[in-house]
Order: C-alpha cells, then sequence, then structure tokens
C-alpha cells in the first residue's frame, strides 16, 4: 500500500483527515463527517467532481492506482501489515525507536505539494494512524474570515492572545493566518514551538523560526525559558499544556513580547478560570493581575456545517478594555460574557451573536443554528 498517494487522495478529495485503522477500510473525515474511502470517491462522482489522471484510488488487491471512483466494497479492509508498512515507510528509525517506547508520536509529514499533521499510536498492540492534511499555504486573515479587530490586536507591540476550542475548530490554521499577517507586514523575529509543525512559514518581511517538540526543544516549558536569549518580537506557543508553559508565556507577554498561543478551552470566561486554576491558590490573586494587564484578547471558535457543503467558523471574540481588565482582577469572571454581548462596537462578539449571523447571511441551516444556540443555552 503507497501510502503517499493515499494522502494524496485524501487532499484531493477535500477531507481534514484520513484515519487508517487495522480491520476496516481507510476512513476519510469530509465536512466533520467519517465516510469509508470508497463511499467518499462515490459520493464525490454522484456530485459532479471529475477524476483526472492526477487521482488515485484503491484497487481491489490493496494498491493505491490511477483512475476514477471504484464501486462501493472494492476497498478492502487494512491488515496489520499494511499498517506495519506504513509505518515503516513514513518513520525514520530513530522515530520508530520512540513511538514504540512512547505508543504515540506526533510528526509533520509532506506528499509533494500537499502536508500532514500525523498521529501514530497504538490500538490492540496494532498501529493507527490519523493524519490531518495541512494547506501547502498558510491562510490569510481573510481567508479565515477574521474580523478587522484582529489585524489591530496583532498590530500592537505586547500582549498574550489565545485561540481556544475543541480540538478540530480551526485553531492551527487561525494561528497559521495570524503568524502570516505578521511576516507580511512587520520585519519580526518570530520563534514558533511547536508539536508538530504544521503550516511552513517561508521568511517575507520577518525572521520566522520554527521549532519541533521533541527534535528541537524537549519540552515547551524549556523552549519558552530560552527563547528571551534568541531576540524574539513574537512568540507562537502551539499549545499550552501545564503550569510552567503557561506561566513561561504570561512572562514573555509581561516583558514586551506579542506571545501567541492556543488552549482547549470553550470560551473566554472559561479560559480565563482555567488559566488562574492552574496555579497553587497562594499565586491566583497575582496572576489575576498580571492577566488584566496582558490578556489582549481571547478568540474562542468552532466548525459548523456550511449550507452548501464543507464548514465555516463562528467564533466568540473578547477584547481586553477596562471593565474586562477590572473583572479579571476583581475575580468576576462570570460576567465577563454580560461585557463580550454589549460590547459589540469595541469588536466583541458572543459565540451565540455570530452563530445567528452565520443564519442570517444563509450560511448556516436552521437545524444547525438553533442546534447550536441550544447546546449553548445548556452551558450558560
Amino acid at each position: 500500500m503507497d501510502i503517499k498517494k493515499l494522502l494524496k487522495l485524501a487532499a484531493e478529495q477535500k477531507a481534514s483527515d484520513l484515519h487508517l485503522v487495522k480491520d476496516l477500510k481507510p476512513i476519510l473525515r469530509i465536512d466533520g463527517q467519517l465516510v469509508p474511502i470508497d463511499q467518499a470517491l462515490v459520493l464525490s462522482q454522484q456530485a459532479g467532481m471529475e477524476y483526472n489522471s492526477d487521482v488515485y484510488v484503491l484497487s481491489s488487491s490493496g494498491d493505491i492506482v490511477k483512475g476514477g471512483a471504484k464501486k462501493n466494497g472494492d476497498f478492502s479492509p487494512l491488515t496489520a501489515a499494511d499498517l506495519e508498512e506504513v509505518v515503516d515507510t513514513m518513520l525514520r528509525p530513530e522515530q520508530k525507536e520512540r513511538l514504540i517506547k512512547e505508543k504515540d508520536l506526533d510528526f509533520g509529514y509532506s506528499v509533494d505539494d500537499y502536508r500532514y499533521r500525523v498521529n501514530l499510536s497504538y490500538e490492540r498492540d496494532n498501529f493507527k494512524l490519523v493524519a490531518r492534511v495541512i494547506n501547502s499555504q498558510p491562510p490569510t486573515l481573510e481567508e479565515v474570515h477574521m474580523p478587522p479587530v484582529i489585524n489591530k490586536l496583532l498590530d500592537m507591540k505586547q500582549g498574550l492572545i489565545l485561540l481556544t476550542g475543541p480540538t478540530g475548530c480551526g485553531k492551527s490554521t487561525s494561528l497559521a493566518a495570524m503568524i502570516n499577517y505578521l511576516n507580511q507586514k512587520y520585519n519580526y523575529n518570530i520563534v514558533t514551538f511547536e508539536d508538530p509543525i504544521e503550516f511552513l512559514f517561508k521568511s517575507n518581511k520577518s525572521i520566522i523560526t520554527q521549532r519541533q517538540l521533541g527534535f528541537d526543544f524537549p519540552t515547551f516549558a524549556s523552549g519558552l525559558r530560552h527563547v528571551v536569549r534568541q531576540d524574539p518580537n513574537v512568540i507562537m506557543v502551539g499549545e499550552m499544556r501545564d503550569l510552567e508553559t503557561i506561566s513561561s508565556a504570561i512572562t514573555l507577554a509581561e516583558t514586551g513580547h506579542l506571545v501567541l498561543a492556543t488552549l482547549h478551552t470553550f470560551n473566554a470566561s472559561q479560559t480565563v478560570d482555567r488559566i488562574i486554576d492552574i496555579f497553587p491558590p497562594h499565586q491566583q490573586n497575582q496572576v489575576r493581575s498580571q492577566l488584566s494587564m496582558i490578556l489582549a484578547a481571547v478568540i474562542s471558535q468552532r466548525l459548523l456545517p456550511k449550507v452548501g457543503g464543507g464548514r465555516i467558523v463562528a467564533r466568540e471574540i473578547m477584547v481586553r478594555n477596562s471593565a474586562i481588565a477590572n473583572l479579571i482582577r476583581e475575580e468576576k469572571i462570570v460576567q465577563i460574557k454580560n461585557v463580550i454581548e454589549t460590547s459589540y462596537s469595541d469588536g466583541m462578539i458572543s459565540l451565540s451573536r455570530d452563530i445567528k449571523e452565520l443564519y442570517n447571511q444563509g450560511l448556516l441551516s436552521r437545524e444547525v443554528a438553533e442546534g447550536q444556540l441550544n447546546e449553548l443555552s445548556l452551558l450558560v
């Protein structure tokens, strides 16, 4: 089985992810739904998609060949040998040794003009692969539908900007668009800490140094401890996972750097609570004071099914102003939602309002919009 051609097929079918699991056919995630690869090809053919000589499909023998869509049922379930071959093809010896030792491995992988974020793990003592398809070129802020207030935030010289949301909501893509904006506009030294490196940047006006966890630095916390000696203007942290990493990010934002980072939180209030709660009780008052001064914005997002196919992002945006700063400092985090609701003119927007606007623009169906609004009401 040629994993490179299978990865290309996933990208050509506009999938966000490719799943390879023993005893199952290859599975694609398209528009948020998991679809066996043969069904995906049949559906795209029914939708009128044309196949050209560069499109590859799996033959009944399990090989990938050029051609049009096969009939449903022509794809063979994957064997342990297939997955072993995938691992041997994709990994260097030291990477395979690490996978066997740690049972999980994240890394970036390229096939021609396509790039992927790959996770290899074990499932009942067999290898399992999930590959996220990444655009070959970093997107622009306009392409990810960022509002103008984000441009203004990125024009600041220091502060902490957080992108939050569940896995698969487009945080990495939005973060890449922000780095791309800075690279096109400013003569900055930008240092990224990633696990793994996803979008590949070419230095334009800025110097961009991309560092990968496990290869270029041992932990996020250790990388951030030393980055100040590297003369950075902007620091991007792929994920703030622990107390030491969060503490380092706050300190860097305090000391004159613009820090961009992600968290797996649902909204602005939860994000502030999560940061404060990770610190010991005796440090929390100090952290509140720090956040009230350096937390520039929290952008919380999720991807929703779009009318006509594809997905579209809905966001909550909190921008620090005097009211937000006072609420953080005075431990009144629960009231942040009210400030967001009443500060639309300052560039803030609640997730519920953004969902309603997307519905009014005809981008979301009534069913999707009502489902999301009902979910939000239960989370209040």
